[in-house]
């Protein structure tokens, strides 16, 4: 896997997202929550990761849209070291559950450990 995060690698439609919720299973590393449901996409792709803040932590489009900004980026620089030698494909939505603004730093270390742990879980099945 490459350091980029591709328009094929976005979770985008809405019955998977509805799926993903209903079925999926999660791991947590506070303040971050992904849930995964491994499934089969029509391209070649792996993994397809969305992201996601709530409104009703945080009431300005701006801070959400910022917090997913470091989300994104923190992914992208952390997949290529957790799911270089997967095999089956997943969908994944990563959450963020927290409070309070953040920085990079803090979210890309909360990053490494929920990508850990769902490495972890995907390994076991």
């Amino acid at each position: 896997m490459d350091f980029n995060f591709g328009r094929k690698e976005r979770l985008k439609g809405k019955k998977l997202i509805e799926k993903l919720f209903r079925e999926g299973k999660s791991v947590t590393s506070f303040p971050l929550k992904a849930i995964y449901l491994r499934t089969d996409f029509k391209d070649d792709t792996k993994i397809k990761a969305g992201f996601s803040v709530g409104k009703r932590n945080f009431k300005r489009a701006v801070d959400r849209n910022r917090i997913k900004r470091l989300m994104r980026e923190s992914y992208r620089l952390d997949k290529a070291s957790s799911f270089n030698n997967i095999s089956a494909s997943y969908a994944l939505m990563i959450l963020y559950l927290g409070k309070d603004g953040t920085d990079f730093e803090s979210i890309e270390k909360k990053m490494k450990g929920v990508l850990a742990k769902l490495h972890e879980r995907i390994a076991e099945s």
